[in-house]
């Protein structure tokens, strides 16, 4: 997974990119709260870790930013203040765990580990995702955009439907491949360019509104519109 520590202490930061990194996790670092915001609102996250006292912004704030954004990537909060009303604080702003200082690594990847398969259980309770007009039925594995069925292979399936479960969001090749070759040795360097070109000619060509876009410098994200608004008879 690809998780966002932010913490001001750069020692305990590196420490927590090792220990995730050897639970095969993606880390990127943040060491003031400015930063941490700007990266976590990439929507890129599977995880965010938010140290509470942050110089320039505090994690209170990036978190409810972050919701406020409608950025749900799970937090866990982390704070040497242990009270309730501080414990009440975060939970209010949206973060989803909050784990005191110190605390034990094992506990620290327990949490994490937690945070994940509720975010996953919360994925596999849909039988149908939607995006705009596109849908994308995981029961009958069939694919709709307006009065159209589209036909997908078996990767493309996969692969829109892991851009579908992160609307909006920033999602680089590494992840993607991660996400849906996982460990095929086969899988060449460009596959997802390649594939991303094969749904766009079946999801987007003859509409108007096309949703995959690319993201300079990062890769690709299924564009997340709002509802379009009937119109009063």
């Amino acid at each position: 997974m690809h998780i966002l520590v932010v913490e001001d202490e750069k020692k305990l930061a590196h420490l927590l990119r090792r220990v995730l990194q050897e639970e095969s996790h993606t880390v990127n670092l943040a060491y003031d709260g400015l930063s941490g915001l700007e990266l976590a609102e990439s929507g890129t996250y599977d995880a965010v870790i938010l140290d509470v006292m942050l110089p320039e912004l505090d994690g209170f704030e990036i978190c409810r930013r972050m919701r406020a954004d409608n950025v749900m990537s799970p937090v866990l909060m982390l704070t040497a203040r242990g009270s309730v009303e501080d414990r009440v604080a975060g939970l209010n702003v949206g973060a989803d765990d909050y784990l005191p200082k110190p605390f034990a690594m094992e506990e620290l990847l327990a949490r994490v580990n937690a945070l994940l398969r509720r975010r996953d259980r919360t994925f596999e309770v849909a039988t149908q995702l939607r995006a705009d007009d596109l849908i994308l039925d995981l029961v009958r594995h069939e694919a709709r955009r307006g009065e159209r069925v589209i036909e997908l292979t078996a990767k493309e399936f996969a692969l829109l439907e892991y851009l579908m479960r992160h609307p909006g969001q920033a999602l680089t090749r590494t992840q993607i491949t991660d996400a849906v070759w996982r460990y095929d040795l086969e899988a060449l360097s460009n596959v997802v360019d390649i594939y991303i070109h094969y749904l766009r000619d079946k999801i987007d060509q003859g509409f108007t509104r096309p949703l995959i876009k690319t993201v300079r410098g990062i890769g690709y994200k299924l564009e997340a519109y709002p509802p379009r608004k009937e119109k009063a008879v």
